[in-house]
Protein backbone atom coordinates (compact mmCIF):
# COMPACT_ATOMS: atom_id res chain seq x y z
CA UNK A 1 0.00 0.00 0.00
CA UNK A 2 3.06 2.24 0.36
CA UNK A 3 2.99 3.31 -3.29
CA UNK A 4 -0.79 3.23 -3.63
CA UNK A 5 -2.83 6.28 -4.49
CA UNK A 6 -6.04 7.64 -3.03
CA UNK A 7 -9.68 6.99 -3.79
CA UNK A 8 -12.75 9.16 -3.33
CA UNK A 9 -16.21 7.74 -3.96
CA UNK A 10 -19.00 10.23 -4.69
CA UNK A 11 -22.34 8.72 -3.70
CA UNK A 12 -25.93 9.91 -3.47
CA UNK A 13 -29.35 9.81 -5.10
CA UNK A 14 -29.73 9.91 -8.89
CA UNK A 15 -29.95 13.60 -9.73
CA UNK A 16 -28.18 14.79 -6.57
CA UNK A 17 -25.34 16.35 -8.58
CA UNK A 18 -22.59 13.82 -7.87
CA UNK A 19 -21.57 13.45 -11.53
CA UNK A 20 -21.21 17.18 -12.12
CA UNK A 21 -19.22 17.61 -8.92
CA UNK A 22 -17.02 14.53 -9.32
CA UNK A 23 -16.15 15.36 -12.95
CA UNK A 24 -15.20 18.91 -11.97
CA UNK A 25 -13.04 17.63 -9.11
CA UNK A 26 -11.35 15.17 -11.46
CA UNK A 27 -10.57 17.98 -13.93
CA UNK A 28 -9.14 20.13 -11.11
CA UNK A 29 -6.84 17.30 -10.05
CA UNK A 30 -5.66 16.73 -13.63
CA UNK A 31 -4.98 20.46 -14.07
CA UNK A 32 -2.82 20.37 -10.94
CA UNK A 33 -0.78 17.51 -12.39
CA UNK A 34 -2.22 14.79 -10.14
CA UNK A 35 -2.28 11.43 -11.93
CA UNK A 36 -5.97 10.69 -11.74
CA UNK A 37 -8.61 8.40 -13.18
CA UNK A 38 -12.37 8.90 -13.33
CA UNK A 39 -14.65 5.86 -13.07
CA UNK A 40 -18.35 6.40 -13.76
CA UNK A 41 -20.65 3.58 -12.72
CA UNK A 42 -23.30 4.36 -15.34
CA UNK A 43 -20.69 3.94 -18.07
CA UNK A 44 -18.92 0.95 -16.52
CA UNK A 45 -22.20 -0.94 -16.02
CA UNK A 46 -22.65 -1.05 -19.80
CA UNK A 47 -19.25 -2.74 -20.01
CA UNK A 48 -20.01 -5.22 -17.23
CA UNK A 49 -23.46 -6.12 -18.54
CA UNK A 50 -23.97 -5.29 -22.24
CA UNK A 51 -27.42 -6.90 -22.05
CA UNK A 52 -28.62 -5.96 -18.57
CA UNK A 53 -31.49 -7.64 -16.73
CA UNK A 54 -31.67 -4.98 -14.00
CA UNK A 55 -31.84 -7.46 -11.14
CA UNK A 56 -30.55 -6.93 -7.60
CA UNK A 57 -27.96 -9.67 -8.18
CA UNK A 58 -26.72 -7.93 -11.31
CA UNK A 59 -26.47 -4.59 -9.49
CA UNK A 60 -24.50 -6.19 -6.65
CA UNK A 61 -22.13 -7.81 -9.12
CA UNK A 62 -21.68 -4.55 -11.01
CA UNK A 63 -20.61 -2.76 -7.82
CA UNK A 64 -18.24 -5.60 -6.99
CA UNK A 65 -16.57 -5.16 -10.40
CA UNK A 66 -16.60 -1.38 -9.95
CA UNK A 67 -14.68 -1.63 -6.67
CA UNK A 68 -12.17 -4.04 -8.23
CA UNK A 69 -11.55 -1.66 -11.14
CA UNK A 70 -11.00 1.22 -8.72
CA UNK A 71 -8.66 -0.89 -6.60
CA UNK A 72 -6.51 -1.80 -9.60
CA UNK A 73 -6.07 1.89 -10.47
CA UNK A 74 -5.46 2.75 -6.81
CA UNK A 75 -2.60 0.22 -6.62
CA UNK A 76 -0.94 1.98 -9.57
CA UNK A 77 -0.59 5.07 -7.40
CA UNK A 78 -3.38 7.04 -9.03
CA UNK A 79 -5.98 9.29 -7.48
CA UNK A 80 -9.22 7.45 -8.24
CA UNK A 81 -12.53 9.29 -8.52
CA UNK A 82 -15.52 6.96 -8.32
CA UNK A 83 -18.96 8.21 -9.36
CA UNK A 84 -21.74 5.80 -8.45
CA UNK A 85 -24.91 5.83 -6.34
CA UNK A 86 -23.94 2.79 -4.20
CA UNK A 87 -27.15 2.98 -2.20
CA UNK A 88 -26.23 0.14 0.17
CA UNK A 89 -23.57 0.60 2.84
CA UNK A 90 -21.96 -2.75 2.13
CA UNK A 91 -21.12 -1.61 -1.41
CA UNK A 92 -18.95 1.22 -0.09
CA UNK A 93 -17.64 -0.91 2.79
CA UNK A 94 -15.93 -3.23 0.30
CA UNK A 95 -13.95 -0.33 -1.13
CA UNK A 96 -13.07 0.95 2.35
CA UNK A 97 -11.82 -2.50 3.43
CA UNK A 98 -9.54 -2.70 0.40
CA UNK A 99 -8.11 0.81 0.50
CA UNK A 100 -8.18 1.63 4.19
CA UNK A 101 -7.39 5.20 5.24
CA UNK A 102 -6.60 6.16 1.64
CA UNK A 103 -10.30 5.83 0.81
CA UNK A 104 -12.93 8.50 1.46
CA UNK A 105 -16.66 8.61 0.89
CA UNK A 106 -18.22 11.89 -0.15
CA UNK A 107 -21.99 11.92 0.18
CA UNK A 108 -23.72 14.41 -2.09
CA UNK A 109 -26.90 14.90 -0.14
CA UNK A 110 -30.10 16.46 -1.38
CA UNK A 111 -33.82 15.94 -0.92
CA UNK A 112 -35.70 13.54 -3.16
CA UNK A 113 -37.79 16.47 -4.44
CA UNK A 114 -34.69 18.37 -5.59
CA UNK A 115 -33.15 15.23 -7.09
CA UNK A 116 -36.41 14.55 -8.97
CA UNK A 117 -36.52 18.09 -10.35
CA UNK A 118 -32.92 17.91 -11.56
CA UNK A 119 -33.28 14.43 -12.98
CA UNK A 120 -36.46 15.38 -14.88
CA UNK A 121 -34.37 17.73 -17.04
CA UNK A 122 -31.89 15.03 -18.00
CA UNK A 123 -32.07 13.62 -21.52
CA UNK A 124 -31.73 9.95 -22.37
CA UNK A 125 -28.10 8.90 -22.24
CA UNK A 126 -26.25 6.50 -19.99
CA UNK A 127 -29.24 6.62 -17.65
CA UNK A 128 -32.89 6.44 -18.63
CA UNK A 129 -34.57 9.85 -18.67
CA UNK A 130 -37.50 10.44 -16.33
CA UNK A 131 -36.39 7.81 -13.81
CA UNK A 132 -38.33 9.16 -10.86
CA UNK A 133 -41.49 9.95 -12.81
CA UNK A 134 -41.58 6.45 -14.26
CA UNK A 135 -40.81 4.82 -10.92
CA UNK A 136 -43.60 6.76 -9.21
CA UNK A 137 -46.02 5.89 -12.02
CA UNK A 138 -45.06 2.22 -11.73
CA UNK A 139 -45.66 2.34 -7.99
CA UNK A 140 -49.05 4.00 -8.44
CA UNK A 141 -50.41 2.15 -11.47
CA UNK A 142 -48.31 -1.01 -11.77
CA UNK A 143 -47.24 -0.03 -15.29
CA UNK A 144 -43.89 -1.58 -16.22
CA UNK A 145 -41.10 0.28 -17.99
CA UNK A 146 -38.58 -1.97 -19.78
CA UNK A 147 -35.07 -1.39 -18.47
CA UNK A 148 -36.22 0.37 -15.30
CA UNK A 149 -34.87 -1.34 -12.20
CA UNK A 150 -35.39 -0.26 -8.61
CA UNK A 151 -35.05 3.51 -8.37
CA UNK A 152 -33.22 4.81 -5.32
CA UNK A 153 -35.39 7.21 -3.34
CA UNK A 154 -38.63 5.67 -4.63
CA UNK A 155 -38.37 1.88 -4.52
CA UNK A 156 -35.44 1.59 -2.12
CA UNK A 157 -33.83 3.97 0.35
CA UNK A 158 -30.28 5.31 0.21
CA UNK A 159 -28.36 4.06 3.26
CA UNK A 160 -26.40 6.94 4.74
CA UNK A 161 -23.06 6.39 6.43
CA UNK A 162 -22.97 8.73 9.41
CA UNK A 163 -19.18 8.30 9.51
CA UNK A 164 -18.46 9.19 5.89
CA UNK A 165 -15.59 11.61 5.43
CA UNK A 166 -17.55 14.47 3.87
CA UNK A 167 -21.20 15.42 3.33
CA UNK A 168 -22.06 18.10 0.81
CA UNK A 169 -25.58 19.48 1.33
CA UNK A 170 -26.36 20.11 -2.32
CA UNK A 171 -29.94 21.39 -2.35
CA UNK A 172 -29.15 25.08 -2.78
CA UNK A 173 -25.42 25.64 -3.34
CA UNK A 174 -23.71 26.27 -6.65
CA UNK A 175 -21.54 23.74 -8.45
CA UNK A 176 -18.49 25.96 -7.88
CA UNK A 177 -19.14 26.05 -4.13
CA UNK A 178 -19.64 22.28 -3.93
CA UNK A 179 -16.44 21.62 -5.87
CA UNK A 180 -14.51 24.11 -3.72
CA UNK A 181 -15.59 22.30 -0.55
CA UNK A 182 -14.50 18.95 -1.94
CA UNK A 183 -11.11 20.27 -3.04
CA UNK A 184 -10.49 21.81 0.37
CA UNK A 185 -11.29 18.47 1.96
CA UNK A 186 -8.90 16.66 -0.40
CA UNK A 187 -6.19 19.17 0.38
CA UNK A 188 -6.50 18.60 4.11
CA UNK A 189 -7.00 14.85 3.78
CA UNK A 190 -4.10 13.82 1.58
CA UNK A 191 -2.34 16.84 0.09
CA UNK A 192 -1.85 18.91 3.23
CA UNK A 193 1.89 19.30 2.68
CA UNK A 194 1.50 20.33 -0.95
CA UNK A 195 -1.39 22.72 -0.38
CA UNK A 196 -2.71 22.30 -3.90
CA UNK A 197 -6.07 23.91 -3.27
CA UNK A 198 -5.69 26.32 -0.35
Amino acid sequence: MENAGYCVWFVGLPGCGKSSISKSVYMALVEKGVESVYLEMDRMRKKYFPHPKYTKEERDKAYEYFVEDAYREFLKGRFVIMDGTAYRLYMRKKAREKMGNRFAEIYIKCSVDVAMERESKRKNGLVMAGLYKKALDRKLTGKQYPGLGDVIGVDVDFEEDKNCELIIENDHISLDEAVSRVLKFIDLWCFSKKLFFS
